[in-house]
């Protein structure tokens, strides 16, 4: 999928990202001036002194900023040692409905706002999304230097638009004039090539700035905007007329997708000055002492990069992002196995050894069809290919839905995110934690059956 806002996703093309935007940038900003300077029929003529020296400080900032967007490390979360790598037991975190992320790959908790890049191939601290044209992930540590070179950029492209504008309504003005009086046909082409890449870019960088201003303002990421969507989407869904969602599953949602306001809109110049990483609103746009906010691992879960300012909207800090669905119910159902297969003493008073033994193998075959789904929907993410809705019968029609996309198709691996590796520990509830795997099961099917009658 190709998006103005992300770039292309292809894989296999990401070494040619780099080349083709140096080769464009020289392209506009050097023959173009070799053109203004080589034909004297192409009138104003040569640029000016103040021109040619206002249009190359543009340039030369350009250059360094996409230099440092594509070079500074957009960030590594640092933990201490621990003895153990495994996510929180669901059951003894069972005092508070908060789920808590954690990143397979690293086999670490996911701090808040970080996502597991599939191309940095680790959590990138406030990751935004990883930009194909600088190789590299916008995040926390490189967000101001994408910023500066987005603007650089789009100040450049409008000071040539300008030259070139000069020299296209001459030539419109001298149109009823004999051709062999106006400038020659090798620089009608240069001209005509060098105003639609001009044109094209300008559109397609205007849109990406315009995005990128709007996520500085309001202090929220392209991956935040999207789980905004998600969530309002979800709470509409919920609210709708039939009031159905996922069947026996819909009072465990509701009772955790409660509308959950975005906690990181501080004000219009906070939000900006915590994005550049000072309050000074003179080093901003500075393409040379400007830096930006650095990731402070030396106190692991303290301090910037760990830990987020908020508006306090929420009853609680730390609620965001809103639960997905589709992993609440998935971890709903698959938390009692691990649950029950720790206290395995309670199914003596409730159940046989047959009965053990037959709840036994109907996880196992559970766990088997989840990893199977797990798998296709990695393969059709790798692939670009959307999945179909899918049904198991063996889990009882429970169906499996695509990756849900925004309004205007992306998903969360369009951004670079991996999304198979970020899992959500559900606590179970407490009104729960005495019944057994088998009981659950007996209601489940109990339910079901009252349904199809």
């Amino acid at each position: 999928m190709t998006s103005l806002k992300t770039g292309p996703s292809t894989p296999g093309l990401h070494l040619i990202y780099i080349p083709a935007v140096c080769a464009l940038i020289a392209f506009q900003a050097y023959y173009s001036q070799y053109l203004f300077s080589s034909d004297p029929d192409l009138a104003p003529g040569p640029l000016t002194g103040r021109d040619s020296l206002t249009f190359n400080t543009l340039v030369a900032c350009l250059w360094w900023t996409y230099y440092r967007a594509c070079t500074v490390d957009p960030g590594r979360y640092i933990f201490p040692p621990s003895p153990t790598s495994s996510p929180p037991d669901p059951i003894a975190s069972s005092n508070t409905l908060k789920p808590t992320r954690w990143c397979k790959k690293c086999a670490a908790p996911k701090p808040l706002r970080a996502h597991h890049c599939r191309h940095c191939r680790r959590c990138i601290p406030k990751m935004d999304h990883h930009c194909p044209w600088t190789g590299n992930c916008v995040s926390m540590q490189t967000f101001p230097h994408f910023l500066r070179f987005l603007l650089y950029t789009n100040f450049s492209l409008w000071y040539l638009a300008s030259l070139l504008w000069q020299r296209v309504a001459a030539i419109w003005a001298d149109r009823h004039l004999p051709a062999y009086l106006g400038p020659s046909l090798h620089s009608l082409v240069g001209l005509t090539l060098l105003s639609l890449a001009n044109g094209a870019t300008i559109l397609a960088l205007g849109i990406l700035l315009y995005t990128t201003v709007k996520g500085w303002v309001f202090n929220s990421t392209m991956i935040e905007d999207w789980e905004v969507e998600r969530h309002e989407a979800v709470l509409a869904r919920m609210d709708s007329e039939d009031g159905y969602f996922w069947g026996d599953d819909d009072a465990t949602l509701r009772e955790l997708l409660e509308k959950i306001e975005f906690p990181y809109d501080l004000g219009v110049f906070a939000n900006m000055a915590q994005a550049m990483g000072t309050r000074n609103p003179l080093r901003w746009f500075l393409p040379v002492f400007g830096g930006g906010p650095v990731i402070n691992n030396e106190t692991p879960g303290k301090g910037t990069g760990w830990e987020w300012e908020e508006n306090g909207f929420n009853d609680l800090p730390g609620l965001w992002p809103p639960p997905d669905p589709e992993k609440v119910r998935q971890a709903r159902r698959g938390a009692w196995p691990g649950a029950a297969g720790q206290q395995e003493d309670r199914y003596d008073t409730y159940q046989t050894p047959e009965e053990v033994k037959a709840a036994f193998a109907k996880r196992q075959e559970e766990d088997f069809l989840r990893r199977q789904r797990a798998q296709a929907q990695q393969a059709h993410q790798r692939s670009g290919i959307v999945a179909e809705l899918e049904k198991w019968d063996d889990l009882g029609g429970t169906e499996v839905a695509k990756p849900w996309a925004n309004s205007d198709g992306d998903r969360l691996w369009d951004y670079g995110v991996d999304e198979a590796v970020e899992e959500e520990i559900i606590p179970a509830r407490k009104d729960d934690e005495d019944v057994p795997l088998a009981e659950l099961i007996r209601r489940r099917k109990v339910r079901s059956r009252g349904e199809d009658d």
